[in-house]
């Protein structure tokens, strides 16, 4: 199972070295990879259906309770058929889509590297382990949403995406820590053991909050939703596999997983149903006001998106069941509507849907799969779509509170979406052919088949559901905490109050298709409240934000670094001048101290002298010279204290920082404009008593009573346990490896940023300007 989540990884990086075999007719051998994938999970459909839960297992970082444990159950089956699945068919695609484009390989390499991020964080059972995968998405996605990247909007689209979901990657990151301190342990299936003590706790009010962030902002639920629509700049395999089948759903799955830990509370079945319902009936309703055919599509499926979030709240089994469908619907029939939204601007150039009419003419099998799809997406037998939504409609009629607010809610949503639908999958295809589009051609047969494929499953599972019934609609259900034991789909439940909403929904759908015709004025009617949109809202905090920091920036960063050293050892001062003296056991014992020597004190007044000689020198050179003094009389202390490893290290380091300092100042002005008296007295007094402070400080540990348990553990288990006889390198290497580790990865990125300095080649006029400031 790992060497299926890293494949993805590891494909990325044999394009880095072979890429260029992968951008021309060869580019179509990258879909074999989803498709093995595909093959491999395909085969856990039988255990999986008779209620086996496959786990898998490998030790990461023990000492924090951290592995790689992954777990194939129902739910994360279903997903990563549907990142596998679709992602075979957006790698075929893309194939013929991009072809010719310079960075083919690099796209593939992003794709794949997505995939197993998507994969990874499905089958993860650590929740350290699955926040890593869910920070691995949002990189990977922003990479393919900014692939455009000459494209100052793509570039915007992306930000604004890593911006949002970072943020909820962080809070889910929280979540997973206070799970940890609640339960003691990182792994999902154990909480799922614990879920009644989690939910006496008393943080779990806290806990339910920092998941239903992480899932808001994720799966694009008000007033998170905004990100959605504005990453349509990606190319439309993006758009498909991240927008329509596997991303956005990613905050889903995270909900229906943790529904049997956290749920059952009013809290969080009430707060789901709240933010699903306003968000799935705020965006359908907006899917009226556009025109381009990717933002109809994005709003929709924000709306998708809020009802599987709305029926997760509900939290009954005809809920989950009918969120199992509809997950299955939604990926069919949207994917379908943005393959065929790509094949649509790639012949025409153009996704305005008020140009668009008649391509039936030229794209016959283009059509069949968008009319099929919008059929699908409207609920209209024998589509798979109508089951959904007929379980969707009787699990809302089964609510126990506000059941006619939900199912008013519930049906204006499908009414909207189904118009959405209409106008994204049959309007551009029917009706008279623009004189503009009559040298459009058919387009390749890698382009179209994708498309119809997936259009004509919506049709096969709605005419046979049971091939999805119990193979893995029935395990979706169970791992949700349900008794899936009478769990039976089928096309036709009966002439009922659920049949009745059907065909209230289908026939005002269609009349609302055949009235509102998309216009540009019908956009711009909307536009005049973008004002109080959350986007706005959020972009006014983003601007008074900066202006703040534009404030404090040039306030204390100013670029003068004896500023910077002021300011820090002035917080110092206080910070400890209040923890000394606020302390009323504050005492030295100043007979518990050794007497000083006259080696000492020889020592001390060479440092002294030193120190003075920098300061008021008017030599660079002689500053440095004498700060070399200062850094031997500080050696010749350590050694008096018997210390010489210590004073070899800083005489090795004295040593080496005096050359070089002597190197880079061999060619600057002899003397120095030094500051005016004010300043230098401000910073004499400032240093004088934040040394004072640090000597009184140093003069009250030594006065402390020696505590040696921790050096004699050290001393003890260094070479037991780490096999090393130098226990100052064992702490460093591997007691406090950590840090060590923490410490490295901080220098390697400023090693990176120093050598891209080195490397930054400036055109003439930008390096004209930088040597005039």
């Amino acid at each position: 199972m790992l060497t299926a989540i890293l494949t993805g990884f590891l494909f990325s990086i044999f394009l880095v070295f072979a890429g260029k075999f992968f951008k021309g007719k060869l580019s179509i051998l990258s879909s074999l990879i989803p498709l093995g994938l595909f093959i491999y999970f395909f085969q856990f459909i039988i255990p999986v259906s008779n209620g086996e839960v496959i786990m898998r297992s490998y030790e990461w970082i023990p000492s924090f309770g951290v592995d790689l444990g992954f777990k194939l159950d129902g739910l994360s089956l279903l997903f990563t058929l549907l990142i596998t699945g679709i992602g075979f068919l957006v790698f075929f695609y893309t194939s013929s889509y991009l072809k010719g484009h310079e960075y083919l390989d690099r796209f593939y390499g992003y794709l794949a590297s997505f995939m197993g991020a998507m994969l990874g964080l499905v089958l993860s059972d650590n929740m350290i382990t699955l926040f890593v995968f869910w920070e691995l998405t949002s990189i990977s996605s922003f990479f393919l949403i900014g692939f455009n990247n000459r494209s100052a909007a793509s570039r915007k689209s992306a930000m604004t995406a890593l911006g949002i979901t970072g943020i909820g990657g962080l809070l889910l990151l929280a979540g997973a820590l206070l799970l940890n301190n609640i339960t003691g342990t990182y792994s999902i299936s154990e909480m799922l053991s614990m879920s009644e003590a989690i939910r006496g706790n008393e943080y779990y009010i806290a806990v339910v909050l920092l998941i239903f962030g992480a899932a808001f902002t994720k799966s694009a639920q008000f007033p998170f939703h905004f990100w959605l629509p504005g990453a349509m700049k990606a190319p439309t395999p993006v758009s498909t596999y991240l927008h329509s089948a596997t991303m956005v759903k990613a905050g889903v799955y995270l909900l229906m997983r943790f529904t049997p830990v956290l749920g059952g509370e009013n809290f969080w079945n009430t707060s789901l149903m709240i933010i699903g319902g306003i968000t799935m009936l705020y965006s359908a309703i907006h899917t009226i006001f556009r025109t381009d055919l990717k933002g109809i599509l994005a709003y929709s499926t924000i709306s998708a998106l809020g009802i599987l979030v709305f029926l997760t709240g509900l939290g009954t089994r005809e809920a989950f069941l009918a969120a199992a469908v509809f997950i299955i619907v939604h990926a069919l029939y949207k994917a379908t509507l943005f393959l065929v939204t790509g094949i649509i601007d790639h012949q025409t150039h153009t996704r305005n849907v008020t140009k668009l009419a008649g391509l039936n003419k030229v794209m016959l099998p283009v059509g069949i799969a968008g009319i099929l799809a919008a059929i699908s997406s409207a609920g209209i037998p024998p589509t798979i779509g109508f089951v959904g939504k007929e379980l969707t409609y009787e699990a809302s009629l089964h609510s126990e509170t506000l059941v006619i607010l939900l199912m008013i809610a519930i049906v204006l949503t499908k009414i909207f979406l189904l118009y959405a639908g209409f106008v994204a999958g049959i309007k551009p295809f029917t009706g008279k052919l623009p004189e503009e589009h009559t040298n459009v051609k058919m387009p390749d047969f890698v382009l179209w088949t994708p498309p119809l494929l997936l259009a004509l499953l919506g049709l096969v599972f709605g005419v046979a559901p049971f091939i999805i019934d119990s193979p893995i609609i029935k395990p979706v259900v169970e791992a949700m905490g349900a008794d899936a034991s009478e769990v039976h789909l089928a096309l036709w439940h009966g002439f009922n109050m659920v049949f009745i909403l059907s065909l209230i929904t289908i026939g005002v759908g269609i009349a609302l298709y055949f009235v509102v015709k998309p216009s540009e004025k019908l956009e711009t009617a909307v536009a005049r409240f973008e004002s109080i949109s959350p986007e706005s809202i959020l972009e006014k905090f983003n601007r008074i934000f900066v202006s703040i920091s534009n404030f404090w920036t040039d306030f204390f960063q100013n670029g003068y670094l004896r500023n910077y050293i002021s300011i820090i050892i002035l917080f110092l001062v206080v910070l400890i001048g209040y923890i000394m003296f606020g302390n009323t056991r504050f005492v030295i014992d100043y007979h518990s101290l050794s007497r000083i020597t006259v080696y000492e004190i020889t020592a001390t007044l060479i440092l002294i002298a030193g120190i003075f000689y920098t300061v008021f020198t008017q030599s660079r050179l002689a500053a440095v010279v004498a700060m070399g003094v200062v850094g031997l009389a500080i050696c010749l202390i350590f050694i008096f204290y018997s210390a010489p490893d210590l004073a070899m290290t800083q005489f090795s380091i004295d040593t080496l920082t005096v050359i070089l300092f002597v190197l880079v100042l061999y060619k600057l002005p002899k003397y120095l404009k030094l500051s005016d008296y004010k300043t230098r007295l401000r910073d004499g007094i400032l240093s004088s008593i934040f040394g004072l402070l640090i000597a009184t400080l140093a003069l009250q540990v030594i006065a402390e009573p020696v505590n040696k348990d921790i050096g004699n553990f050290y001393a003890q288990n260094a070479y037991l346990e780490a096999h090393g006889k130098n226990v100052v390198n064992v702490i460093l290497v591997d007691f406090r490896g950590a840090d060590t580790l923490i410490e490295i990865s901080v220098l390697s990125i400023a090693a990176v940023g120093v050598f891209g300095l080195m490397k930054l080649r400036l055109k003439m006029a930008d390096r004209k300007r930088y040597e005039d400031r």
